[in-house]
């Protein structure tokens, strides 16, 4: 695979310090999402570049990079969302924000406050599509997005999909967190599987995701090979809805919904 240049302007070094006083505010509150932001600006450094050198490599990344189609403005038209059938991928989104109360345009809106993805570049749309694709992802993996547990197992298997170090910074102190506030490693296990299962599962970046939310959700999970997070199940079902979601500065893990990860 081809190395491509650095992103415009970037020192190619990791700002630690920034990282650790974000990972220090969204540990004692995990519905500031602004701090995830800080902490992948402050790590994800060259991993723009590998992510998008790795979509133009496959058969369909040339079309889609070219295209530059916007998701967070498809996903945020009610009715471009609404035209998706029963049990698909799209029908199953739908069903997502309609149970969650989230819309396409919320980390969008957090994630203007510290990061740079408004830049016209190929890397910054590419930053783009991930980010807008978050909630499909919690859809696809079966990880709830109301509770620190579900969405510290997609942080887990965000990092083995697309990399970048910060990933890995907020779902290991989220696990490391786990295990003197639950008093075990339940919750710690099912991040370190949401790892494994990412590594086995295809790369959904480079998916054509129109397509995909087309669909059968059933289908997508089988081809794209993500499997069922046993580990992550069994801790929500043990731990119950306060443990599974220890970050929340509120207790009402479904009243509250808290975003760990963008």
């Amino acid at each position: 695979m081809a190395k491509l240049p650095p992103f415009p302007g970037t020192t190619g070094r990791r700002d630690w310090r920034t990282a650790f006083d974000a990972i220090r505010k969204l540990l004692a509150n995990g519905d500031d999402t602004t701090q995830v932001f800080r902490i992948m600006r402050a790590l994800n450094v060259g991993n723009a570049p590998r992510n998008y050198a790795r979509l133009i490599a496959t058969s369909d990344g040339g079309r889609l990079a070219s295209e530059q189609v916007e998701l967070a403005a498809r996903l945020g038209d009610p009715t471009f969302v609404a035209g998706f059938a029963p049990g698909t991928v799209g029908g199953a989104y739908r069903d997502f924000l309609a149970t969650t109360g989230y819309s396409a345009d919320g980390l969008v809106e957090v994630s203007q406050i510290v990061s740079e993805d408004q830049v016209q570049h190929p890397y910054a749309w590419f930053g783009r599509r991930v980010r807008d694709t978050h909630d499909i992802w919690h859809v696809l993996t079966g990880y709830k997005a109301d509770e620190s547990l579900g969405e510290a197992c997609l942080v887990a298997f965000s990092y083995a999909q697309v990399g970048g170090l910060g990933w890995a910074f907020i779902g290991g102190a989220a696990a490391l967190k786990s295990l003197k506030v639950t008093h075990g490693t339940l919750f710690a296990k099912a991040v370190w599987e949401g790892y494994r299962l990412g590594r086995r599962a295809r790369w959904i970046s480079g998916e054509d995701y129109e397509r995909l939310l087309a669909e059968p959700l059933d289908a997508a999970r089988a081809r794209l090979g993500i499997a069922t997070p046993h580990a992550y199940l069994k801790a929500q079902r043990e731990l119950g809805p306060e443990l599974a979601s220890y970050l929340s500065t509120r207790g009402d893990a479904v009243a509250v919904p808290e975003r760990l990860a963008a």
